[in-house]
């Protein structure tokens, strides 16, 4: 606690100590200064101070040299550029006052502890004078009487600091006020002028750094006068034309000086001016003749003066004066041109005259009218024809031939000369080479190479072309000596402009020649819009309109096609900018693409709408190269289809639509034994008289005894098998019964006489009719005749199965003779031979109707009793019994092929031979 204590009061000590103040006579002194006090340094000087302590300050705090620290504002200056003197003085020294600033302090640790300021000076840094340059005076004449000096000088670099400049003057013996500028250090005005004696000038400038004097110029004020301009001018036209009058007042007496003049004039609308030769005005004067102007033209003049002998100054341009020259004839003719209408006459054409106004300085005065003279050149011979318009144009009906054309401007003093114009009946002269026009000096520039040196003038025709409005015509005149010149008119950038250049000759005219340009370019308004016109599996046909002239703004160079997929890089194809289309090939089948155009001028490109597509899968020809072979295919299948139903219609009649005969139409009388001539079925009559047949057999056939007979044997019974396939498709199901009896299991041919096994099929069969037709009971028993192939039930084929039991088949027994228990190997051949014998001569279609005849064992039960049944079986039995013995022939010596069903091994098929030889199935 006693140390901190200790430490506070020693340093309130030291700084009471170099704080203190000693009062002596009022004064306070402190413990050091600065030396120099308030220096003003030149920039980029060496600059050394010195910081002094009071000797009476180094006794209190232990103040040394070395612990003073010097300071620019708040910045150290780095120690190594103190200097300690001694115990009391430190020096710092700047080798370029440039990095010096104010204030410059000098500072002190006490015990190296406390820093406190000693003493601080500002430091004004600047430049001297430079000597003063050009030094000039000049008289200004305010008024008639009173003049004012003005000298003028340069004062050169600023000094940053307070400078004081002083123009002296001096007569050669007095010397003259100095005159001080105000608010200014480069000019001076001195109101006290004398004339015609000379003055001595020159300036004098110093600052705190130094001074510095100008040269010596020593004059006449008289010699150095700009005196005021001419005023009241006056403008007065003459009896001439041509001739305009100045008159003026001078503002300078001639006592004091004389005068010389400058006189200037221009057309009003003009900003070029022109002057009167300065010889011709080189005298004192107060007017002047302007000669050599332009008829009823406006000028307007002005002009100034000076001293006579060239010495001084001009004085200022007069205020401007105007006046009108007197009218005069026309100085030229119109331009005249003529352009070629429709004609609805193939011995006349069309022509409009056409001319241009004179400009103002041809016209020479107002235009009154124009006179227009039509002459017609050999071999037309009529007379000249005058017009008189007020107008500019004039539209002629001439007869086809050469014509010469005068048009004159006539205004209130006279005519013009005659402007001419030969229309030839045809352009047959030379044309002009190699046109061209291009932007030149902000205007449009055309040229042309001459064709021939007898040209008389050119005739330039140009219209703005445009797809919104007409093209106008507009056209100038050039004298045949050019080759080239700017188009006159009204030219507007980014428009395109057709040019034509007509050379015109004493005795013809040459085809014009056309080339277009324009005076500026820029991009296109707008990009082409694209579209596709055919897309292919890997190409796609781009087209697009052109843009239009009004869209172009400039020659279009090439158009650009980009395009690419979603995911893939952007290709691009310049085009030729005449195309409008263009085929993109080897591209992706399937596939999306993004396309767009461009069209580039000289000044850059415009993209047009993105347009997408998609390609083919398939090329062209590639579904055509499936579709048609496989319409071919399904049509060839069609067609084998229709052949092969075409070749099988029997069959397939068969099974679909099967042949349903009609009763009405029955051929049953044909072989039943006492069937009348017509089948008159709803007579009672007797169907068939006794006599029909000559006589029934019962053939019995083994089923499998084909191999006894011989091929001979077979033979006739091939029919059969032939006969059997041919009525198979003729075959209905209707029975012969007419209760619709029920069908029995019948014998079948068999088709393939190599095969192992045997097929059964149903054959033609025939029963017995036991009722009357439609509940009609005939008198006679008959047959009748089924074709049907349904087979026979087993209570139709077997006896034994029948409800009748035996009283049943005895009767049929008494019909057919049973033999199926007897071995037909054990048949006799003497047999046979008696039975030929026996049984009456039987061609080949009684073989046939044999082998294909069935008798039904029984009718149905739901057709009657058994008694009745039986009746018809015994009569039958009763006609047939005198020769049943000698008649029975065994068909297995003729060699039948027959196939029975497994479970039926036997089939008995009766023989009813008509005398007309014809068995009837």
């Amino acid at each position: 606690m006693s140390s901190r204590w200790s430490w506070v009061m020693n340093a309130l000590y030291i700084s009471l100590s170099v704080c203190s103040l000693e009062v002596s006579g009022g004064l306070v002194q402190s413990c050091g200064y600065i030396i120099p006090e308030s220096p003003v340094l030149t920039l980029g000087s060496n600059f050394t101070a010195l910081c002094i302590l009071n000797e009476s300050c180094l006794d209190f705090g232990n103040i040394h040299a070395n612990q003073i620290i010097w300071k620019i504002k708040n910045s150290v200056v780095p120690k190594e550029q103190y200097r300690v003197i001694n115990r009391t003085v430190s020096s710092v020294t700047f080798s370029d006052t440039s990095t010096l600033a104010t204030p410059l302090t000098c500072n002190v640790l006490a015990d190296g502890q406390i820093e406190q300021n000693i003493y601080g000076i500002a430091v004004t840094l600047g430049l001297p004078p430079e000597k003063p340059e050009n030094l000039s005076c000049i008289v200004h004449q305010m008024s008639k009487t009173k003049f004012i000096m003005t000298c003028t000088w340069n004062p050169g670099r600023d000094t940053f600091l307070a400078t004081d400049f002083r123009l002296k003057s001096q007569w050669p013996l007095e010397t003259l006020a100095d005159c001080e500028p105000e608010g200014v250090n480069n000019s001076c005005d001195i109101s006290n002028v004398q004339f015609f004696v000379n003055l001595e000038v020159w300036v004098e400038v110093k600052n705190a750094l130094g001074k510095a004097e100008s040269e010596h110029i020593d004059f006449d004020p008289v010699d150095i006068v700009k005196p005021l301009p001419p005023h009241n001018l006056a403008v007065n036209s003459g009896e001439l034309p041509t001739v305009l009058k100045l008159s003026w007042e001078n503002q300078i007496t001639v006592v004091e000086m004389e005068l010389k003049f400058n006189i200037r004039y221009r057309i009003s609308d003009s900003p070029d001016w022109m002057e009167v030769p300065p010889e011709d005005t080189a005298s004192q004067r107060t007017s002047f003749t302007v000669q050599s102007l332009k008829p009823y033209t406006k000028y307007v003049f002005s002009l100034r003066c000076m001293k006579k002998d060239g010495l001084g100054y001009w004085s200022d341009w007069s205020k401007e004066k105007s006046g009108v020259t007197p009218e005069a004839k026309p100085s030229k003719g119109p331009p005249l041109w003529r352009k070629m209408g429709i004609s609805h006459s193939p011995n006349s054409w069309t022509v409009h005259l056409v001319w241009k106004e004179l400009d103002h300085s041809e016209a020479n005065g107002i235009i009154l009218k124009y006179e227009v003279t039509v002459r017609a050149r050999p071999p037309l011979s009529r007379p000249p024809e005058k017009y008189s318009v007020n107008s500019t144009n004039l539209t002629l009906n001439l007869t086809n031939g050469t014509y010469d054309v005068t048009v004159t401007a006539h205004n209130r003093i006279g005519g013009s000369p005659p402007s001419a114009l030969l229309i030839p009946a045809s352009n047959s002269k030379a044309s002009v080479k190699d046109i061209k026009a291009f932007p030149k000096d902000g205007k449009l520039w055309v040229e042309w190479t001459v064709p021939d040196n007898n040209v008389v003038k050119y005739v330039i025709e140009w219209c703005m072309v445009s797809d919104s409005s007409d093209c106008t015509t507009e056209w100038q005149q050039e004298l045949g000596t050019s080759q080239g010149t700017f188009l006159k008119g009204d030219i507007k950038p980014f428009k395109c402009y057709q040019i034509t250049v007509h050379p015109l000759y004493t005795n013809g005219q040459g085809n014009g020649q056309s080339t277009k340009a324009y005076l500026q370019q820029s991009m296109p308004a707008k990009g082409p819009t694209v579209q596709t016109k055919k897309v292919g599996k890997a190409e796609a046909v781009l087209v697009w309109k052109p843009l239009s002239v009004d869209e172009q703004n400039g020659f279009i160079r090439y158009y650009s096609i980009l395009y690419r997929t979603i995911s893939g890089n952007e290709a691009v194809v310049n085009v030729d900018p005449s195309k409008t289309e263009y085929t993109l090939s080897s591209l992706s089948s399937d596939t999306l693409y993004m396309v767009k155009m461009e069209a580039y001028t000289d000044e850059g490109g415009t993209s047009g709408p993105v347009f997408t597509f998609t390609t083919q899968k398939f090329g062209k020809g590639e579904i055509e190269a499936i579709v048609v072979p496989v319409c071919l295919a399904f049509l060839l299948s069609i067609l084998l289809g229709v052949l092969f139903c075409f070749n099988k219609r029997d069959l397939i009649k068969k099974h679909i639509w099967p042949n349903v005969p009609d009763p009405s139409k029955s051929n049953i009388a044909q072989w039943s034994p006492q069937t009348p001539t017509k089948h008159n079925f709803s007579s009672k009559a007797q169907m068939y008289p006794e006599g029909s047949f000559t006589d029934v057999s019962v053939v019995e056939i083994e089923a499998d005894d084909k191999k006894s007979f011989s091929e001979q044997d077979l033979k006739p019974f091939n029919l059969l098998k032939k006969e059997k396939n041919t009525s198979e498709g003729h075959s209905s199901g209707i029975g012969g019964s007419s209760c619709m009896s029920s069908p029995r299991q019948s014998v079948s041919d068999s088709d393939e006489s190599e095969s192992a096994q045997n097929t059964s099929s149903t054959v033609q069969y025939s029963t017995v009719v036991l009722n009357g037709y439609r509940d009609q009971i005939p008198s006679v028993q008959v047959f009748s005749r089924s074709e049907s192939t349904q087979p026979l039930l087993d209570s139709e084929e077997k006896p034994e199965d029948n409800p009748g039991g035996g009283e049943s088949a005895t009767p049929r027994q008494q019909y057919f003779k049973q033999n199926s228990s007897q071995d037909e190997t054990n048949t006799d051949g003497s047999h046979f031979e008696r039975a030929k014998q026996v049984t009456p001569p039987v061609n080949e279609e009684d073989l046939v109707g044999l082998a294909q005849l069935q008798i039904s064992g029984h009718s149905s039960p739901l057709c009657g009793s058994g008694p009745e049944r039986n009746k018809p079986e015994s009569a039958l039995a009763d006609v047939l019994s005198p020769s049943t013995e000698g008649q029975i022939l065994r068909l297995e010596t003729m060699g039948i092929n027959t196939a029975m069903v497994d479970e039926i091994q036997k089939s008995y098929m009766p023989q009813t031979v008509r005398q007309g030889g014809y068995m009837p199935q």
